[in-house]
């Protein structure tokens, strides 16, 4: 999701790709919530982070907290930040077993669909201020 919302909102600004720790195939709920913005990302896929270890990066986000406790070091000048975004599939799951309903599930991804795009407009001016800790 956050790779897409970068390539809609800000393509002359940010070179986004996504990548996971494990390569999972493209989630079908996320496919669908973004859909439901307006966003096609049918023909995205799954990457692992290894594919990117030669890329030299001015950023890497981790957006949930297994990625930042197992996102491997980037060497170079890459700034590395935690977002911290809920995991959506996990959600879901936990709201499945729990008895809760198919719109209910879908609620969680569509909650973190849009606390993503609204992170992905403060960017690049929202790595700064987590750089310098002031809002300069």
């Amino acid at each position: 999701m956050a790779e897409a919302w970068a390539h809609i909102l800000k393509p002359d600004t940010i070179q986004a790709f996504s990548a996971g720790v494990e390569a999972h195939g493209i989630n079908p709920d996320a496919v669908k919530v973004m859909a439901e913005a307006g966003v096609d990302i049918s023909e995205y896929r799954s990457k692992p982070v290894s594919e990117f270890s030669d890329t030299d990066f001015d950023a890497v986000i981790s957006l949930c907290d297994h990625a930042r406790q197992t996102c491997p070091y980037f060497p170079g000048k890459a700034m590395q930040v935690h977002a911290g975004f809920d995991d959506p599939p996990s959600m879901a799951q936990e709201l499945a077993k729990n008895g809760a309903g198919r719109e209910h599930q879908l609620d969680c991804y569509r909650r973190v669909r849009d606390e993503i795009k609204k992170y992905i407009q403060s960017l690049p001016e929202a790595l700064y201020q987590n750089l310098t800790g002031s809002e300069s």
